[in-house]
């Protein structure tokens, strides 16, 4: 599916850290201007995050949040294209697991994975003893900026539920979340075309460079690094991407501005019924609605159908993010009262009366959406009124990916 002619952008809602540390206050102390500041402030987070929303916004000014994606995100790539027992031995040494099976020489995500808990004590105060990568080890970091940086990440996820619970009153998210007490954290590589050159010629012991082995490059046209899907948790948080562009001899890469200006993360807006890329500030988080807090907010959130597009025609240009998806206890169990029954259909949109456009522009905006629907299973084909989150996580991850799944590689 080409989605090369559809590079319209969203600006995504920038809330303010020290805003989000307000709003989630047990008490605010303040003038009646900002006070009524503050709650436009919270009604724009609910328009943002909510049924006629985009379902994502972004946080900025986060202290430190700079200094730990600059330290971790390039590791990302570093992990992928290292040898696979030493891969192993890093690894096993900072104690990451991988979701992705990192023996597949044609691979176009590498991912590494650590299980986080939360601090019931969490103030909000980041740890100060990260440092830069300097001599020794260049993963001499790693477990360090993995740990911090996403204990950063689940602080964000946690105030902004506070601030949801507050304004829907008797939601509890908060509480879904400190029940669970854990939430996985991944620090990921989108490959570029020469990084799986890279890897493969490094498995086949040659020395020659990767930017000469062109005529081995991948036979991959697609166009995504990863599918339309939504995620099932209650919050997903995301880093601004880093892109990295590799050098002459294809041995090191360097941070680049990506080629369109935006984040390749694409969302399809549940009410405008458009692919929309999103943009996001250098050094700023992506907060995502997961479906668990659609359906534990009865509908008044709303989950972000989304996928990562690849840049058209660029062989040498990778992406890195560290991501923590936020998710209920598995025990938990979902209640369907009250949840609105179109939310349920999700992957049956409501094509042609929400097109904007006439004539062409329309049919083409429709024949996209139905074929962007036709990858996703709609929630009522995966959520049973009752049933737990653990039950949930496994039936979405079979209609997805299982044998006879939307998005199986059989």
């Amino acid at each position: 599916m080409d989605l090369s002619g559809m590079e319209d952008t969203i600006d995504l809602f920038q809330l303010q850290y020290s805003d989000l540390l307000q709003l989630s206050a047990d008490e605010v102390s303040a003038s009646p201007a900002e006070s009524r500041r503050l709650e436009l402030i919270s009604d724009q987070i609910m328009h943002e995050i909510g049924p006629n929303g985009p379902g994502l916004l972004s946080v900025i000014g986060v202290p430190k949040a700079r200094l730990l994606r600059e330290a971790l995100l390039p590791l990302a790539r570093k992990l992928a294209i290292l040898g696979n027992e030493d891969r192993k031995r890093i690894l096993k040494e900072y104690n990451l697991g991988s979701d992705v099976p990192l023996k597949n020489l044609d691979r176009i995500v590498s991912s590494f994975a650590m299980q986080m808990k939360y601090d019931q004590e969490f103030n909000g105060k980041f740890c100060e003893s990260i440092t830069a990568v300097a001599d020794g080890s260049e993963f001499r970091n790693l477990g360090l900026a993995f740990q911090e940086l996403g204990s950063c990440m689940m602080e964000l996820g946690l105030l902004l539920s506070r601030v949801c619970d507050k304004k829907l009153g008797g939601c509890e998210l908060e509480h879904s979340l400190l029940q669970c007490g854990t939430a996985k954290a991944r620090l990921i590589h989108y490959h570029s075309i020469l990084d799986n050159i890279i890897i493969k010629e490094k498995r086949r012991g040659k020395c020659r460079s990767a930017i000469d082995s062109r005529d081995s490059r991948i036979d991959d046209e697609s166009d995504l690094w990863q599918k339309w899907h939504y995620d099932y948790g209650i919050f997903t948080i995301l880093t601004a991407p880093m892109f990295m562009f590799l050098d002459g001899t294809g041995s090191d890469a360097k941070e680049h501005d990506s080629p369109m200006g935006h984040t390749y993360l694409q969302i399809l807006h549940p009410r405008k019924s458009r692919v929309l890329s999103v943009k996001a500030a250098e050094g700023s988080f992506i907060v995502q609605v997961g479906e668990s807090a659609d359906v534990l907010s009865k509908g008044k959130l709303r989950a972000t159908l989304h996928c990562v597009s690849r840049p058209a025609k660029i062989d040498d240009l990778s992406r890195e993010t560290f991501v923590v998806f936020l998710q209920p206890a598995w025990n938990k169990m979902f209640s369907l009262k009250e949840y609105p029954i179109e939310h349920s259909k999700k992957g049956d949109q409501n094509l042609e009366s929400d097109c904007e456009g006439t004539g062409g522009a329309v049919n083409e905006s429709v024949e996209l959406i139905r074929n962007i629907s036709g990858m996703v299973p709609p929630l009522s084909s995966r959520l049973k009124d009752g049933m737990t989150f653990a039950d949930f996580a496994k039936e979405t991850t079979m209609k997805y990916y299982g044998s006879s799944g939307l998005q199986s590689s059989r």
